[in-house]
């Protein structure tokens, strides 16, 4: 069901956030009254679901009557003015607890908000809770020690995905309008596919990305890879929260200037005509026959709405090797949150450098098609699987188990190439878990990706609400 025209649902909550925007700027709807319906929700489903792991109801409140009475004066805050959403634990939020899932950070309060949390509440919104995630965003399931396990809201038994697990789920199920994910080796783009919703990780660089809790001491330096971006029920929501969180970091805003084409600079238009590379079987990787089924028939429908499909081309780096590195790169950046000496600076050196090469590949190969359509993940949501190690669990996948660690290698492909996707969801298995897809451009091509994504929600898939919220 596409959510990116007026609004499909009768129930705000489950509207795309450009909707809520706009009933509450027309006085249609109040933002007490939409922040009262998300804690309704929360009220009926949390329990189960295990989504928001900390609440802050009564400064969200007054901050909402705010808005409503600026609303009346013909006032308006900026393009989120008066929207409820909650952010994810690994974020600072000034006044609220910020833990990054860690018994260290058990009692943080912030003073001081993340960049990325600042933009947002610059243009209007109003922050009202934290949301699960694991230990220093280091999975890709979301439970910790203290706030305990979230649940995919399609199925109860089974994984949001992570580590943005309980930002995916609280978007789906209409606790918040809108999350913002990190995604270092998949974190945005996992739990988004395996909940249903949108969720978009930007080129690497163009969201500041201080303020990330991922060690006792974090927040003060930006990491390789790791990036900042939304999670929402629409690709027009996207598109939004990008103009809002695209720009330099504050340190560098005096002289640095950002300015991301547009789909239209490129050429592209709507998907007749539009150059589609399909890379959804990997030999070096194992498959989800029913997954793979689903996305080559979304393949065939944007084949019939006009789209040039190239099923063969693949970039020029040999795909296995590809992802290994991909891997190792992002074991090096994350390893600082549990104190891992990881590589030495030379190692990285001569992986960046490696990496350098893959990225002209990738560049080259976005000479001959718009945009790559391939697997966010290797299954749909699993079930919770939390003895042992990332490097020692297995998760079923093609009617056998696997390596645990090779969950998020499609992600991370993409991701330690700097590039931006968009995970979108575009149909579900027999069983009614949902199924994503990424939508992958060329560096800093942000805009063409959402767009893409927009046009192929238009004709198969979308967001729905879990069945658990009725």
């Amino acid at each position: 069901m596409n959510t990116d025209g007026p609004p499909t649902f009768s129930d705000p909550t489950l509207w795309p956030t450009v909707a809520q925007a706009e009933a509450i700027a027309a006085g249609r709807l109040g933002s007490r009254e939409l922040l009262a319906m998300q804690i309704e929700r929360i009220e009926q489903v949390d329990p189960v679901v295990n989504a928001v792991c900390t609440r802050a109801y009564e400064t969200a409140r007054d901050q909402a009557q705010r808005a409503d009475d600026a609303t009346a004066k013909g006032e308006s805050w900026g393009p989120l003015h008066g929207i409820p959403v909650t952010v994810k634990d690994a974020l600072a939020t000034a006044g609220i607890r910020s833990t990054g899932g860690a018994t260290e950070l058990r009692n943080n309060v912030p003073s001081v908000d993340a960049p990325v949390v600042a933009s947002i509440r610059e243009a209007g919104a109003i922050i009202f809770g934290k949301t699960n995630l694991p230990r220093w965003s280091g999975e890709w399931q979301a439970f910790n020690e203290m706030f305990g396990t979230t649940n995919n809201p399609w199925d109860l038994s089974r994984t949001p995905g992570g580590s943005s697990g309980g930002a995916a789920a609280a978007v789906a199920t209409g606790m918040t309008s809108f999350e913002i994910g990190t995604d270092i080796g998949g974190s945005i783009r996992v739990p988004s596919a395996m909940c249903g919703v949108f969720g978009h990780k930007p080129s690497f660089g163009i969201i500041p990305t201080l303020g990330y809790l991922d060690e006792p001491n974090g927040g003060a330096t930006e990491s390789d890879v790791n990036v900042f971006g939304p999670i929402t029920r629409s690709a027009a929501d996207l598109s939004l929260l990008l103009d809002v969180l695209a720009r330099p970091r504050p340190d560098r805003a005096v002289a640095w200037r950002l300015d991301l084409p547009t789909p239209a600079q490129r050429g592209l238009h709507g998907l007749k005509g539009l150059r589609i590379g399909i890379w959804f079987d990997e030999p070096s990787l194992p498959r989800d026959h029913e997954m793979l089924e689903v996305v080559d028939g979304v393949a065939t429908k944007l084949e019939q709405a006009g789209a040039h499909l190239d099923r063969s081309t693949r970039p020029a780096f040999d795909a296995r090797a590809g992802w290994v590195q991909a891997m190792h790169l992002i074991g090096a950046a994350a390893g600082v949150s549990d104190n891992d000496h990881g590589i030495s600076h030379t190692d990285w050196l001569h992986a960046d450098r490696m990496r350098a090469g893959v990225r002209a590949a990738w560049a080259e190969y976005f000479e001959l098609v718009d945009v790559l359509l391939c697997p966010v993940a290797i299954t749909p949501a699993f079930p919770h699987t939390q003895q042992g190690t990332m490097i020692d669990r297995t998760v079923p996948c093609g009617g056998t188990d696997v390596p645990y660690f090779l969950v998020g290698a499609w992600a991370s492909l993409i991701g330690a190439a700097y590039l931006p996707s968009t995970s979108a969801p575009v149909g579900r298995t027999r069983a009614g878990l949902p199924i994503g897809v990424q939508v992958v451009s060329p560096y800093l091509h942000d805009r063409s990706s959402i767009a893409i994504a927009g046009w192929i929600t238009e004709r198969v898939g979308g967001y729905e609400p879990p069945s658990l919220i009725g």
